[in-house]
């Protein structure tokens, strides 16, 4: 089955902000360069200081009018589903319906998982329960659940999101059951650290998993987190991103930046973009890897030089 895909191009960023003000200028910034959507990460505890996405979505949307928000990928597993059922529901509406909801298993850091309460190897199953029991309380009606790790006796959630049945969910990962996953339950794919290559082979074995379940897609979305340093030079660029994301992760992350990442002049960064899109993805996450004091500057030269190349 090859998936239903929209003709549109979206281009969002994933950028953090420590501070009120940080985060208004960004938002105005954002709507002010044509930017199509703001996307967050979600880590309960993380290498890096980060504050909880759906919060930091509110405070966006009071700022602006036509971006769309979402968040790529909040980890699903470590919360009860009752609790972000109602969440999203609210901040769906105090968004006027222009909420994406990316969610993810994680599992790279342990630790977080361990504070939670949850069992990191119950991730997957969690999320298996939780996606479908989200879009029942999503309905406003009453939902009575027995599951294996969650369980409702006639709960009703209201009001209902802003969005009819909720807003789309986008499922992370690239593990064979995450492309599962994404073709027997979400409404789209959010990936990184791979290859067009790889995210053209991932799109197939999706559309394949979402025929054998018999789903009736009427479009799909497909995202894409990519890393970028725009620089002087190629070799400049991944300097400055193997530095950033080796702190990031903790460990030595330069084989992967050069690999994965779209480094280098526009005119670079803008082959790397295409080439996702020749192979099937139509919402970028642009996800700057400099400095702090030159991310903003960096995403405004996006915005200025890159994407004019691409069409």
């Amino acid at each position: 089955m090859d998936l239903p895909l929209s003709n549109l191009r979206r281009y969002g960023f994933s950028l953090s902000f420590p501070h009120l003000d940080d985060g208004r200028a960004l938002a105005l910034r954002a709507e002010a360069d044509g930017w199509d959507a703001i996307w967050l990460s979600d880590h309960v505890e993380f290498t890096e200081p980060m504050l909880d996405p759906l919060v930091q979505l509110a405070h966006l949307g009071a700022l602006t009018t036509r971006i769309r928000l979402g968040t790529a990928v909040y980890l699903l597993p470590l919360r009860h589903p009752v609790h972000v059922a109602k969440q999203v529901a609210t901040l769906d509406r105090l968004l006027s319906g222009r909420l994406d909801f990316g969610v993810g298993v994680g599992g790279e850091f342990p630790n977080e998982f361990l504070a939670c309460g949850v069992e990191v190897r119950e991730r997957g199953a969690r999320m298996d329960e939780a996606i479908p029991l989200l879009r029942r309380f999503w309905s406003g009606e009453p939902v009575s659940h027995e599951g294996r790790f969650y369980s409702q006796r006639r709960t009703q959630l209201l009001p209902p999101p802003r969005q009819a049945g909720g807003p789309p969910i986008l499922t992370g990962g690239r593990s064979e059951a995450a492309l599962r996953r994404a073709g027997r339950l979400a409404d789209g794919w959010i990936s990184y650290v791979v290859t067009p290559g790889q995210y053209r082979d991932a799109l197939a074995k999706i559309g394949a998993e979402a025929e054998r379940a018999r789903r009736e897609l009427a479009r799909f979305e497909t995202g894409h987190l990519i890393f970028m340093a725009l620089g002087r030079s190629r070799e400049l660029a991944l300097e400055q991103a193997a530095a950033t994301l080796s702190q990031r992760y903790a460990m030595d992350f330069r084989r992967a930046a050069d690999r994965y990442a779209a480094l280098g002049t526009p005119a670079d960064v803008a082959a790397s973009v295409d080439a996702f899109h020749r192979a099937g993805m139509r919402n970028l996450i642009v996800d700057v890897v400099a400095r702090p004091e030159e991310r903003e500057e960096q995403l405004a030269r996006f915005a200025r030089e890159v994407r004019p190349l691409l069409g």
